[in-house]
């Protein structure tokens, strides 16, 4: 029996409007009353997830900034914060990288150094609460990522300028132009794994659904690790199963037939 369903946002369970499906108001009151523990697993902020989610907030488990920061019911249950040194060395590499810009993300909010208008617009889908600062490391509050947005694309321009630290640092691509980098080990599969733990779920009784390089350790976290048909190419060798599209609400599906209907029977 599934007890854990854990979701990514972008590409998966939102459409391609970045809109949650209608159909989400009667699978949660049906998974809430099966004692079947819903929860988006995302690199958005926990306060965007707040708010995306504010019908079902005290009912769902966030695992917000890729997994260093994991709230249930208003209580934070884990994080994984950056030293300021960690950042500090980050910072030193990331504003060297040409048509790129730099968000720090907190526990309280995230920050910005100079931003342009169309910056704000990006980091505003993602993000609820930012303040724009003069100097990142004058800032009080407890560091958890810092995401790169890159003009020509994370994958093939910045990640590589972390090559050589990818023992010492997560690097995560987790969408076509945002670059993540967190502490070593600290990404959405090691978060399944310690909520896993903390509630006595196992891999078995987990559904995971993801469909970008920042979803990759998710999949080998839980048995029911599903890729979206739109998902990247790893992702999808990474996953044991298949959903329909973001477009097709591929995640509901799912949700509805192997997991809902086959209670009923």
């Amino acid at each position: 029996m599934i007890k854990l369903i854990m979701t990514d946002m972008d590409g998966t369970l939102l459409d391609e409007k970045g809109e949650l499906p209608i159909e989400l108001g009667e699978i949660v009151p049906q998974l809430r009353d099966k004692g079947i523990l819903f929860a988006a697993a995302s690199g958005r902020q926990y306060y965007k997830l707040l708010d995306t989610f504010d019908e079902y907030k005290d009912e769902m488990l966030f695992l917000a900034e890729n997994g260093t920061y994991v709230v249930y019911k208003g209580q934070e249950l884990f994080s994984n914060g950056m030293s300021k040194e960690t950042v500090s060395d980050i910072l030193k590499i990331a504003r060297n990288i040409p048509d790129t810009h730099i968000l720090v993300s907190g526990k309280k909010k995230a920050y910005c150094e100079a931003p342009t208008t169309k910056f704000i617009d990006e980091l505003e889908l993602y993000y609820a609460r930012y303040e724009v600062v003069e100097d990142f490391l004058s800032v009080d509050d407890d560091f958890l990522k810092i995401a790169i947005f890159d003009d020509k694309g994370a994958e093939h321009n910045s990640s590589h300028y972390f090559n050589a630290y990818r023992d010492q640092l997560q690097v995560s691509v987790s969408a076509k132009h945002w670059l993540d980098i967190m502490n070593r080990g600290a990404n959405k599969g090691v978060a399944v794994k310690q909520i896993q733990e903390h509630f006595g779920f196992t891999g078995k009784e987990t559904m995971v659904f993801g469909d970008y390089l920042n979803d990759l350790e998710m999949m080998s976290a839980a048995y029911y690790s599903y890729a979206m048909e739109n998902a990247h190419p790893d992702v999808k060798k990474a996953a044991r199963f298949m959903a329909k599209t973001n477009r097709e609400h591929g995640v509901i599906q799912v949700i509805q037939e192997k997991v809902l209907d086959q209670l009923k029977k």
